[in-house]
């Protein structure tokens, strides 16, 4: 080092990132750790930070940002709506509330017409279970061991990652965890997805019999596994799992949050298996995070439930007119700029064979999967074992390898999602074909990387 480079002054903190760290408490952080990057702006695919530096966002940001950044209609549609009203109690008819609840009703599956609007998605988890078990009378609900439903009380006890050890003992009691369907990983030795949705239904439908029918009131999964996995379903499961609970009068509830509006291809992930759950919870690409926005759609017959009797939920906010705006504004884009057809385009054009081309380069990857743009690249210590490139919920040193591919896609301006052994690939559904394949590009050497912990 030169006597210039030794006397060099350390680069000038903004107040932006003092202000964070003196009075921010970050979730999901351990605090003295934290170096949060400072985010100025962003625009369609892309956001910058404080430097200029910009950066693709391949993860949506928490996989919820499917119309992009500064998106100009939802911008708008934010500023009208402030102008004519900001807020009202949730008693109250508007017209915002009252649009963006029909238009979302008229996109999902079935009956399911009645909508109950949250803050985000935990929320509506919460009340789902609440709706399930007042409908049914029951008591004990199901969910899978590779999921994740939100992080307050009752969301975070039917999670079933490790998110949910430091919350436990759970409260509220009666969840029951089971094994969703993995091919890549059975649980079940199976040796095609036929028979992993076989024998994962056949499990299932053990654990309901030693549960006992007539105390489930639901089944909650994700249709696609999101942050666990992007776990598509194989062929069978999901319309399974629908004359599992006809069959026992268990309430079929299905997690929308992740794989919804767009996020796989259709309004809602469960479209593309024409199934009909009874209770759907959504939020992020409701409206892409630009105003808190979730809610639960219900069928009929749950609704019904509530006619003459009150339902003994509520929240201050719920339905807030604007983020109901921008809801209303976010589905006429889908209509006007055909973001679902752009979905399933990106998919089947860009990131399928895309991710394959990468899976047949680099040794450390063993397995691609997903629809849409929801996407897992899952990596490998050794393709023959399928030893995990780093161990379950590893941290400290055992994350290392993973850190350093992470690391690598940050550097080259690439910002990723990664969970576990895993990088996943869900960015903007509005990103070009041109930006789709320059994230590919900078995986495809960051991978190099991890090659070199292969054996």
């Amino acid at each position: 080092m030169t006597t210039a480079e030794s006397q060099a002054p350390e680069p000038q903190l903004s107040q932006t990132y003092l202000d964070d760290r003196a009075h921010v408490f970050h979730s999901w952080s351990a605090q003295a750790a934290l170096k949060p990057l400072v985010v100025t702006g962003g625009e369609g695919a892309w956001f910058f930070d404080e430097t200029g530096k910009k950066y693709l966002d391949f993860s949506s940001q928490l996989i919820n940002l499917n119309l992009g950044h500064q998106h100009p209609k939802m911008i708008a549609a934010i500023q009208e709506q402030a102008g004519k009203l900001a807020t009202i109690a949730p008693g109250m008819a508007t017209d915002a509330r009252s649009t963006a609840a029909r238009m979302i009703a008229e996109r999902t599956p079935g009956d399911l017409n009645k909508i109950f609007f949250t803050n985000g998605g935990a929320e509506a988890t919460e009340n789902a279970m609440r709706m399930a078990r007042l409908h049914t009378g029951r008591h004990k609900v199901l969910s899978m061991y590779r999921s994740y439903h939100g992080a307050t009380g009752g969301s975070i006890a039917l999670t079933g990652d490790p998110r949910r050890w430091p919350s436990e003992p759970s409260v509220p009691p009666g969840i029951i965890k089971f094994f969703g369907p993995y091919p890549y990983r059975s649980s079940f030795w199976s040796d095609s997805v036929e028979q992993e949705s076989e024998r994962a239904l056949e499990h299932l439908r053990e654990v309901i019999m030693f549960e006992g029918p007539n105390t489930i009131a639901a089944i909650v999964l994700e249709p696609v596994v999101g942050t666990n996995g992007i776990l598509v379903p194989p062929p069978g499961y999901l319309a399974g799992v629908r004359e599992l609970c006809d069959a026992n009068g268990i309430v079929m509830v299905c997690d929308e949050v992740m794989s919804g509006f767009g996020r796989c291809g259709e309004w809602f992930a469960v479209d593309a298996w024409e199934v009909t759950p009874d209770l759907i919870t959504f939020a992020k690409g409701v409206n892409s995070g630009y105003v808190p926005l979730g809610g639960v759609a219900m069928n009929a017959e749950i609704a019904a439930s509530f006619d003459t009797r009150v339902y003994p939920g509520g929240l201050t906010y719920s339905g807030h007119v604007l983020a109901c705006a921008t809801a209303v504004a976010s589905m006429n884009i889908f209509e006007e700029e055909q973001i679902l057809e752009r979905s399933r385009h990106l998919g089947t054009e860009v990131f399928g064979p895309g991710l394959e081309e990468l899976k047949a380069k680099h040794p450390s990857v063993g397995d691609v999967r997903g629809l849409g743009c929801f996407w897992a690249i899952e990596l490998v210590k050794n393709r023959e074992t399928k030893e995990m490139f780093v161990p379950f919920n590893a941290s400290g040193a055992d994350a290392a390898p993973m850190v350093e591919v992470v690391t690598a896609c940050k550097a080259a301006g690439l910002s990723p999602f990664a969970h576990f052994n895993r990088l996943h690939v869900t960015p903007p559904l509005v990103i070009s074909d041109g930006d789709a394949r320059l994230g590919l590009e900078i995986i495809d050497q960051a991978l190099l990387l991890a090659d070199k912990h292969v054996y």
